[in-house]
């Protein structure tokens, strides 16, 4: 007899719904995001809405080594070809992944030469762009909502495994939020609050973006009941996929120095601790929400300590569906018989 969760149809038997193999489910292959640096940056590095950038970030420490503002974006993107080629030999299409910093933070006469020069490459079949949602604007989105439908680039074609003649790129929007609290938007210097980041998600999602969003837990000033909470409003907001981060605290940041100075003002986990606590967060997240990530790995050499080891996210994710079978539990259970996403 089937087992409650299956009936969710989550990909791979899992007790959860996991992005990995999305794009091969949707498009027929497998498709690998090549992160690009195009040089931008942040209006609350550049002083527009403030100095410093977030309070957490080194963006160093979040992208790979071929990935330098140096390089143009052919080289970049070549370089990724090759570096990902070693893991992923039967891969043969790539999603431009402009991550580093904030994205759509131009004008758009700067924004429309960068994306087209990356969809020019013979691989690239769509573009991925990662920004603040105080970055976008009607203009901007309008111009991705052209791009996605094929009204841009005149004559564009590629080839997929499920779509053998597709004429428009895949266009993707994520939108790094990471607190639905203003108290923790302020403490961490990000220049907006939650409402801007609701309204930006909301203004893309209805011109038939694909939307993902980014949250990090274990922000200083959050309980563990707040971070609880926060899987509400996340249902409440019109997105396909999410990503989350434990706090991970890099060298030279400022908030190394907070660490430093207010310990007991941050939520820390051990594995196993994180392993339970986003079990429980899975279990209040609706059950059609992508999880693309849950945890993030930054390079030793960023840390001062590596609590959980050197483990790697294949086993990461392994130790997660056990915990999921221990307990017998699955993504969404909490919200069984609920309204809008609430856990009553």
């Amino acid at each position: 007899m089937p087992q409650d969760f299956q009936k969710y149809g989550f990909p791979d038997g899992k007790r959860y719904n996991s992005f990995v193999g999305y794009f091969k489910r949707r498009y027929g292959e497998r498709l690998q995001k090549i992160v690009l640096d195009a040089g931008f940056t942040c209006p609350n590095r550049d002083g527009k809405v403030g100095r410093g950038g977030c309070t957490y970030c080194d963006n160093a420490a979040f992208h790979p080594s071929y990935s330098t503002a140096g390089k143009s974006l052919r080289q970049q993107m070549d370089e990724g070809i090759e570096f990902h080629k070693v893991r992923y030999r039967t891969t043969e299409h790539y999603l431009a992944y402009f991550q580093s910093f904030s994205n759509t933070y131009a004008p758009l006469e700067r924004l429309v030469s960068l994306y087209v020069e990356a969809l020019e490459h013979p691989d690239v079949v769509g573009i991925v762009i990662g920004t603040r949602p105080d970055c976008v604007d009607d203009e901007k989105l309008d111009f991705l909502a052209a791009l996605s439908r094929g009204e841009v680039l005149k004559g564009w074609k590629r080839s997929l495994a499920g779509e053998p003649d597709r004429t428009a790129p895949i266009v993707i929007v994520e939108y790094g939020i990471e607190s639905c609290y203003d108290s923790t938007l302020e403490r961490i210097n990000r220049g907006h609050g939650f409402e801007t980041a609701k309204s930006a998600v909301e203004m893309t999602a209805a011109r038939g973006l694909d939307v993902g969003v980014h949250f990090i837990l274990g922000l200083p000033g959050e309980t563990r009941q707040m971070m609880l909470d926060s899987c509400s409003i996340i249902n409440a907001l019109p997105i396909r996929s999410v990503k989350f981060h434990q706090l991970q605290i890099v060298k030279g940041t400022r908030m190394e120095k907070e660490y430093a100075e207010k310990p007991q003002d941050f939520v820390r986990f051990t594995l196993e601790e994180y392993l339970d606590f986003f079990t429980d967060m899975l279990e209040r997240l609706r059950p059609d929400l992508f999880i693309e990530r849950f945890v993030g790995e930054v390079p030793p050499r960023f840390v001062n300590e590596t609590p959980w080891g050197l483990i790697r996210n294949v086993e990461l994710i392994r130790l997660l569906e056990k915990r999921l079978e221990e307990r017998s539990t699955w993504q969404g259970r909490l919200l069984e018989g609920q309204k809008n996403g609430q856990v009553l």
